[in-house]
Formats: structure tokens, sequence, C-alpha cells
């Protein structure tokens, strides 16, 4: 009998588009986010709520600390300007512990709640169409591949790539889940403590009408430890790649 080759499934599309849907609406929310709440997700305007905000702690504590988590949670996930303003309230409201855990809880839940909408959206076809396609960009997610634990981390606790993008690149490279959820928890922790730190000192700036200090990143006891954490997320493919020379 003559053999037939078997028919490739075709993609649904209808599928397909479904899976668009939650990365469409929250894309879709960060952009009428950023017209109409820029202005409220301020300094600015914590500082002239900060009564009414501590006065609901007070009466309220355990329903305002899921407020303030969802809070963080859609600010995250619909990446909104005013994340810092949101760890810093964090920080003012609850103090730097349990504040930082709280911080921490929103943040990580937002950006896992991003990762996926984007990655279900875009990322596992736009991860097949660079594999088929190779050339220089199939190269590059190649050699992502090699270092992910490393590079995931290194996005998180350097300020070089903005909160938001350290979310969506990810997704879009089709990265595992179990790898995302830890390198965020673990990575956005000393940014977390430090600005947590900030807003716990808040009621002293309101007393005097200042502005948050954020030099304290500059301060020796807080740059020399990030560098150091930078050092050892560098230190595995650095070491990688000395290996891979030596085998050449």
């Amino acid at each position: 009998m003559e053999k037939t080759d078997t028919p490739r499934p075709v993609p649904d599309a209808p599928n397909r588009r479904g899976k668009m849907i939650p990365a469409l609406i929250l894309l879709g929310v960060a952009v009428v986010g950023a017209v109409f709440l820029r202005d409220s997700l301020t300094f600015d305007a914590l500082a002239a709520h900060r009564e009414t905000l501590l006065a609901y702690r007070d009466a309220h504590y355990g329903l305002a600390v899921v407020v303030f988590v969802l809070a963080y949670v859609g600010i995250v996930a619909f990446s909104l300007p005013g994340a810092t303003v949101a760890t810093l309230t964090g920080g003012f409201l609850f103090g730097l512990f349990p504040g930082v855990l709280y911080n921490l809880a929103g943040a990580t839940a937002g950006a896992v709640l991003l990762f996926l909408a984007a990655r279900a959206g875009f990322g596992a076809g736009l991860a097949a169409k660079i594999e088929m396609q190779g050339g220089k960009v199939a190269r590059l997610r190649a050699a992502l591949a090699r270092n992910e634990w490393e590079v995931l981390f290194l996005m998180r606790v350097t300020p070089i790539v903005p909160f938001f993008m350290a979310n969506l690149i990810p997704a879009l490279l089709n990265v595992s889940l179990f790898k995302f959820v830890v390198t965020t928890a673990l990575g956005i922790v000393p940014g977390a403590l430090v600005l947590t730190s900030v807003g716990s000192g808040l009621g002293d700036v309101f007393a005097t009408g200042g502005t948050p200090d954020f030099g304290v990143f500059l301060e020796p006891y807080v740059l020399w430890p990030i560098v150091g954490l930078v050092a050892l997320g560098l230190l595995p493919m650095v070491v990688r790649a000395l290996r891979r020379d030596k085998e050449l």
C-alpha cells in the first residue's frame, strides 16, 4: 500500500483568537488607566489622602490588607503607572513588616497574571515561529534558554529592564511559569525591602512637606548587597562560557 503523509493539524483560529482576549483586555485597561489614572496613582495623591487611608486601616485592618494587595495586583497586572507609589504605600500603612510581605504578594501575583495572559495570547505562538524561522533571533532565544534562571533573576534584581517589560519578555519567549514565579518572587525582594522601608518613614516626610529620598539605593549598605547579588547571578553564566571556550 502506498504511504500517505499524515496532514499536520491546522491551528484552530477561533481558539487562538480566544486565547488572545485576556492579553487584549490587559492592554486596553493599561491604555485607559495610563490616561485616566496617572494623576491618581502618584505620591501627591498619597499625601493628600493619607489621613483617610490611615483611618480606614485602623478601623478595618484585615479588609485594608485585602484591598491593598488586590489594588497592587491590579496595578501590576494592568501595567498601570504607580507601582513604586504602591510599594511606598504598603510601607506607610503597614510598616516594613508585614508591609514588605504584602508588597511582595501583590507584585508577584500581578506579574504572574500579566505573564500568563501575554503567554497565552502571544508567547507560545511567537516562540514556535522563532524556532521554525531560525536565524539570529532563534540563536538568541537558545542562548537565553541556557541561562534562563540567571537572566530572569538579573532582570528583576537590577533596574535595567522596566518591571512591566520584565513580565512581558519572558512571556513572549515562552519561559516556564515555575522559573518565572521563582525568579520574580526572589529577585524583587531587595528593591521591595528598600522601598517599603522608605515608605515606612513617610509620616515624617509628610509632616515636613518633603518627598521620599530614593538616594538610599546608592548607600553602601544597600548598593553593595545588590551588586553582590548581580555578581552571583552572572557567575554561573561566566563559568559556562569559559567551559565552552575550553571545549572548543
